[in-house]
């Protein structure tokens, strides 16, 4: 796996723990929570659940890519770690198309944030 896809991957995967602090963390922020569409602390509280379990999500996909970067550089790993980077980077990509096919053009700037660096590993993988 070339070494732009590897970095791309890692991109994405810090993106996506940011995206868990945010979630999981610190959702209960007015300035976290209002980005998520809670305008009030009572939309937050209602949401505060929904949102903690998300953020998990978020940090699994993230936590496979590190994962498999890491027995990237195991000989013996080798496919494993290309195909656990790629699957998660492949779920990522999936998960921002649903976003926005789910939420509309008011969900495109955090769809594109969310599938961007994914998308672009991908690419670099099959060699564009």
């Amino acid at each position: 796996m070339h070494f732009s896809t590897q970095l791309l991957a890692f991109v994405a995967a810090a993106l996506h723990v940011l995206i868990f602090c945010m979630e999981s963390l610190w959702f209960m922020k007015p300035q976290v929570h209002k980005r998520f569409g809670a305008a009030t602390p009572a939309d937050a509280e209602a949401r505060r659940l929904f949102a903690f379990n998300q953020g998990f999500y978020n940090l699994f996909l993230a936590l496979g890519i590190v994962f498999g970067l890491v027995l990237l550089y195991w000989p013996s790993s080798l496919v494993v770690g290309q195909t656990l980077v790629l699957f998660c980077c492949a779920c990522m990509l999936g998960a921002a198309v649903v976003l926005f096919i789910s939420g509309g053009l008011r969900m495109l700037r955090a769809a594109v944030m969310q599938g961007v660096f994914p998308l672009l590993a991908l690419i670099t993988w099959l060699g564009f």
